[in-house]
């Protein structure tokens, strides 16, 4: 990440969860380099200084095209209760399928003060320039 300028004590004093996905079982089963990458973010976790830190793989060749997602129900309800100071995923826009659940997302992330981040950098969801990004990244998956 190119950037960890807004990670704070009081992130790293809560978990960073990873969370992990694939859409379809096919590339869960052929792409296992991207599946290595998505795992290798706990390591960059902890490089980053998170202690305690959480991998949600359990929509592994789950779509979310309106589909329910255990992982996702989860990570949500962990941010939602504070638990969480940055969620990472190989892309912080595929962290949803559509624009209700990552505005979600994003909106409990900035009432917690949680960040989100992907292999580039770090975002804040409350800061408006940040959360215009990721708005318009949303967007365009």
């Amino acid at each position: 990440m190119s950037s960890a300028a807004t990670l704070s004590a009081a992130h790293l004093e809560r978990a960073a969860y990873i969370y992990i996905r694939q859409s379809s079982e096919s590339q869960v089963q052929n792409n296992v380099e991207r599946q290595r990458l998505q795992y290798a973010l706990a390591d960059h976790a902890k490089g980053l200084g998170f202690r305690d830190i959480t991998v949600i793989d359990d929509d592994l060749g789950i779509s979310g095209a309106g589909v329910h997602r255990p992982g996702f129900d989860a990570l949500l309800e962990a941010v939602c209760k504070g638990r969480v100071g940055l969620v990472l995923s190989i892309e912080a826009s595929r962290l949803s399928r559509n624009g209700r659940e990552w505005h979600t997302l994003l909106d409990f992330c900035a009432i917690v003060g949680c960040l989100v981040g992907d292999r580039d950098r770090l975002y804040d969801p409350a800061l408006i320039d940040d959360r215009m990004y990721l708005g318009l990244k949303g967007q365009f998956n």
